[in-house]
């Protein structure tokens, strides 16, 4: 077996000076240092239920929440903006609006949902998000402009390009200034580079893949100032994972942070319908009561639980009756 081959530490001081000029630390901040960073209202971290596909879901994410004291301060859904009619659209922002919450929907479609071989094929995952082609892309421009004229304010992007455009339809007066676009976690922000270059091209927050150990977020808090979407408990197709444990840490060292909460051994529900409702229903409920499980985890940790209040400043609440 060949001898590991050990660099020089003139080698070592050259690579370190490269990455400090290009503005990232040397290593991985394994010092996990405390986040000073907040939310706009002081707020360290807030509660995000995903996969809440449509106003029924929404509905009842907000009676479990309030039958299991959870503040539920974001949700987001993942069918897409083109799978709501406009009459659930308009129910769907008035409802958010009335309760003070952020809803984040999905612009799409991707690879994933049109005739792409290669977003299917073995080593494709990473293309199933992407815009396939200029068609694509414009369907995705139409769930943003749609999103807005139904007067949400948050919409999530899993395309580079996509993401480029919102920012360019924003500067260009065609989107709110307030209009935020949330990074997917089908957009990997895995690493520091990557994250501040997406911060660069007009990214609100930045979904965080979830299996990024502490020192990794660490350093990619290090160089950017954007909240974090971190997922506690993922679905399987992202992982499986569960994370509750860590949630304290996560805070302390991530903060900003939206506290998401997915689901293992959960059926697949995108895109949702009449058909999966129940599902839908059972699943978002389930997500609360995780989210219970999170609340009274950082109870027992001492750490402090404060989060922010419904209409909180920063959160894209649904504005009714205005629209682009």
């Amino acid at each position: 077996m060949a001898a590991a081959v050990r660099r020089s530490p003139l080698v070592n001081a050259r690579l370190d000076a490269a990455l400090e000029a290009a503005g990232l630390p040397p290593f991985e901040r394994r010092d996990v240092p405390t986040s000073t960073l907040r939310f706009p209202d002081g707020a360290a971290f807030r509660i995000e239920i995903p996969s809440t596909e449509g106003p029924e879901a929404l509905e009842a994410v907000l009676e479990e929440a309030d039958r299991l004291d959870v503040p539920v301060r974001r949700v987001s859904q993942g069918s897409g903006v083109g799978m709501l009619t406009d009459a659930e659209l308009d129910r769907m922002a008035a409802i958010a609006a009335d309760a003070g919450v952020e809803v984040s929907l999905f612009a799409r479609p991707g690879a994933g949902w049109g005739p792409s071989a290669s977003a299917r094929a073995a080593g494709g995952g990473a293309l199933a998000a992407a815009s396939w082609g200029h068609d694509q892309l414009r369907a995705g421009v139409d769930d943003v402009l749609r999103a807005a004229e139904h007067g949400f304010r948050s919409v999530l992007i899993a395309d580079l390009g996509l993401l480029a455009v919102f920012s360019r339809l924003k500067e260009e007066g065609h989107l709110p200034p307030d209009m935020q676009a949330k990074v997917s976690v089908m957009l990997p922000a895995a690493n520091a580079a990557t994250a501040r270059v997406l911060e660069d091209l007009g990214a609100g927050t930045l979904n965080m893949p979830g299996d990024l150990d502490i020192a990794q977020l660490a350093t990619i808090r290090s160089v950017v100032t954007l909240p974090l979407d971190i997922y506690v408990e993922s679905p399987d197709e992202l992982g499986g994972f569960v994370r509750l444990h860590e949630v304290a840490e996560l805070v302390r060292v991530a903060a900003p942070i939206h506290v998401k909460l997915g689901l293992r051994n959960a059926p697949a529900l995108y895109p949702s319908g009449v058909h999966l409702s129940s599902v839908a229903l059972a699943t978002v409920r389930e997500r609360v009561r995780r989210a219970r499980l999170v609340m009274e985890g950082l109870e027992r940790a001492g750490a402090d639980t404060t989060t922010s209040a419904p209409g909180a400043a920063g959160l894209a609440i649904p504005v009714v009756g205005r629209s682009i």
